[in-house]
């Protein structure tokens, strides 16, 4: 009895780990800042993983709002670091939208892969060096750019246990967004190459891989666990973006019938960056960042749900002089064919 009551509670609450890699790797193509990427999963969205093979596809927006100085684990006033170090970049603001299309298909209960395809808009402003931390100073620019960034596909195998809440994620990161794009300078040469980490792309080829396990208390409350690492194999340019850690955690709540309340909690944390180049482009990289993420999932019919989050960061620790975003929201949806 309590064998079939635990095969049953599984197959029917749980989510398909089929876009398990979907939200936590997703967001991870800017790597200069720590909080360039949101580290929230939408994975946990999704039907049937124990028994259901076939296509699904998943669209998610996230917006970060990158307008907090910070250094350490605390805020920074831009005045106050302009005038402690004259040499410093003082930055005002980094605007992130992404827009994520995740293709899945599972060959059969056991194995699968994802395909995730971002598109990133992205609007920054600095106000350079020699600034009074208000108004720019030497070498200020703004850049605004939409582009594809870089392609990842990752795939998985889940047939450890008869349950298939065990799995284990191999994937690669492809060098397919721009990274030499320009902004426009105040100087004399109006155009300037935006720092490495805030191209679309980051130029190199990364490895990707993780694992993942999901259960449930009881057949109201369910829980599920995740780490994912992401590590270059190459440099681009001099360039070299630092490995990084992602751990989520989430608690779920399915005693109502097209609605479940949830709350993640996701841990980032990032090397800093390495650059043989002449100028420092690694400088303000790195970190480690803890959110707390509440939100929720609507089911639509059998075949769509729509989700939504906010994140609010609990610990912020970030290398040298960086921007963090004071809350971040993600909203999606996914179809299963």
């Amino acid at each position: 009895m309590y064998f079939s009551l635990k095969k049953h509670i599984t197959a029917h609450v749980f989510p398909s780990a089929a876009l398990l890699s979907l939200s936590l790797l997703m967001p991870l193509t800017a790597q200069a800042c720590a909080s360039c990427g949101c580290t929230l999963s939408s994975d946990w969205e999704n039907l049937g993983f124990s028994s259901s093979s076939g296509f699904k596809i998943d669209v998610r927006y996230d917006y970060l709002n990158q307008n907090q100085l910070r250094t350490g684990a605390h805020s920074a006033s831009p005045s106050a670091s302009a005038a402690a170090n004259p040499d410093a970049e003082i930055e005002k603001y980094t605007r992130n939208n992404y827009l994520t299309v995740g293709l899945d298909y599972s060959a059969n209960p056991n194995w699968g892969i994802n395909v995730q395809l971002p598109f990133i808009n992205r609007n920054h402003t600095t106000l350079g060096t020699v600034s009074d931390g208000i108004n720019p100073g030497m070498d200020a620019y703004h850049s605004s750019t939409s582009s594809i960034g870089d392609i990842k596909a990752i795939g998985r195998y889940q047939g450890f246990t008869e349950q298939h809440n065990f799995g284990l994620l191999l994937g690669l990161k492809l060098p397919t967004g721009s990274h030499t794009k320009t902004g426009i300078s105040i100087d004399p040469d109006p155009a300037v190459a935006i720092d490495r980490g805030l191209q679309p792309g980051t130029g190199t080829t990364d490895a990707i891989f993780g694992a993942y396990y999901l259960d449930s208390f009881n057949k109201d409350w369910g829980y599920f666990s995740q780490a994912i690492v992401q590590k270059p194999l190459n440099s681009s340019d001099g360039y070299k973006p630092g490995d990084s850690l992602n751990l989520n955690l989430g608690l779920r709540y399915q005693g109502f019938d097209d609605f479940t309340p949830q709350l993640q909690l996701n841990a980032r944390l990032v090397e800093h960056d390495h650059s043989k180049n002449e100028v420092d482009y690694a400088t303000g990289t790195g970190g480690t960042l803890v959110y707390l993420s509440p939100g929720a999932t609507l089911r639509i019919n059998k075949q769509i749900k729509v989700y939504g989050y906010v994140q609010v960061p609990i610990y912020q620790d970030v290398n040298d002089l960086q921007l963090t975003p004071r809350w971040t929201a993600s909203l999606g949806a996914n179809y299963t064919f």
